[in-house]
């Protein structure tokens, strides 16, 4: 199988890293699944992917509900062919120091990132091994190393890295390999609001972040993209189990 009839599915793919992510992949002759919360929101991903000549289809899909998840990737298997390439993107902030921070902001943040990577992971895989091989990408991120008001958010991303690495000594013997990448500062509507919250305009708060950041830049979302790219692909086989850090440099 070639990468031309392979079918991948990136969650949360309506806009951001997401986005990007799921355009790459259909660049690459991957046919792609965008899965987002509401159908609609994914329209543009997947115009974007046939105006190029590409193949995509739009799927609507809570990554936290068991019952929607089956539905959704039997879906992308009635329509697009069976998947053996996942990119758990979907996230969600609910930002707040720990005094703060209320039950449901912890519950949302879990339930998107590690209850809806789990849930995704588990329907797509039976796929993968009938098939003898696969690729999982999980989205951690450098908060990961912890950061502060962030302490669902940094406890579920580094939740994704023990995931990850437990997928990979469980499937890798079907020809399934696991990695996640953690992404630094990247540009995006997230980090936008995050400007918001902390009261700084977004130019200024990306000038402040590059500053920080040895290659002098903040991230875009195909800096994720082509990473993913990579770990998603042939030549990938023997990676796995890894986190990358994707920050413009070493974090300490």
């Amino acid at each position: 199988m070639t990468e031309q009839n392979r079918v991948a599915i990136v969650t949360g793919a309506a806009r951001g890293i997401g986005a990007a992510t799921a355009i790459r992949l259909a660049a690459d002759g991957y046919a792609v699944a965008v899965i987002d919360l509401e159908e609609a929101a994914g329209k543009d991903t997947v115009e974007k992917i046939t105006a190029a000549g590409g193949k995509a289809l739009a799927v609507g899909a809570d990554v936290s509900n068991g019952e929607q998840v089956a539905a959704a990737v039997d879906r992308v298997v009635a329509e697009l062919g069976a998947p053996t390439i996942l990119v758990n993107n979907a996230g969600v902030l609910r930002d707040n120091l720990l005094f703060k921070m209320s039950e449901s902001d912890w519950d949302t943040v879990m339930n998107v990132h590690l209850k809806g990577a789990f849930l995704m992971s588990k329907a797509c895989q039976k796929h993968m091994v009938d098939a003898g091989y696969g690729r999982i990408v999980n989205l951690s991120s450098s908060s990961a190393l912890g950061n502060r008001g962030q302490a669902n958010y940094s406890a579920a991303k580094a939740g994704l890295q023990g995931f990850t690495k437990t997928l990979a000594k469980e499937l890798g013997k079907f020809g399934i390999t696991a990695n996640a990448v953690a992404p630094g500062f990247i540009a995006t509507d997230m980090t936008a609001a995050t400007a918001e919250r902390v009261g700084m305009g977004f130019e200024e708060f990306k000038a402040a972040a590059a500053s920080m950041i040895p290659v002098n830049r903040v991230g875009v979302p195909d800096d994720i993209a082509h990473t993913v790219s990579f770990l998603v692909s042939e030549g990938a086989g023997f990676v796995s189990g890894q986190v990358v850090y994707v920050a413009g440099g070493p974090l300490d």
